[in-house]
């Protein structure tokens, strides 16, 4: 495969993927879905709260859906990522990809 050129590797990165909780989240849900809070919590190793807000970030965007239930008594909130959160990994994966393709090859 050839190399990218500078300019196409040095286009701006898709910041709500760039993130590092973001794209954890991402990547999580990519491999393995769906997730519950709790799997996907326990997986990233943060809190409630960051948690929380971070995938409300990629919700509003488009890029996972949230669905919240009860199993009997107790609230069960799960994550999946939609076609639109999966084509942003994707993008972003191989911008990343291609930069450190270019950067080794040089």
């Amino acid at each position: 495969m050839p190399a990218p050129s500078l300019d196409t590797a040095l286009r701006p990165f898709d910041t709500l993927v760039h993130e590092r909780m973001r794209l954890g989240i991402l990547s999580a849900l990519a491999v393995s879905m769906p997730l519950s809070f709790v799997e996907l919590k326990a997986s990233l190793r943060t809190t409630d709260g960051n948690l929380s807000v971070h995938a409300r970030r990629l919700e509003d965007a488009g890029y996972i859906t949230c669905t919240k239930r009860f199993e009997g008594r107790v609230p069960k909130t799960e994550f999946q990522i939609t076609d639109t959160g999966r084509r942003a990994l994707e993008t972003y994966l191989e911008r990343m990809e291609d930069l450190i393709r270019l950067t080794r090859e040089r």
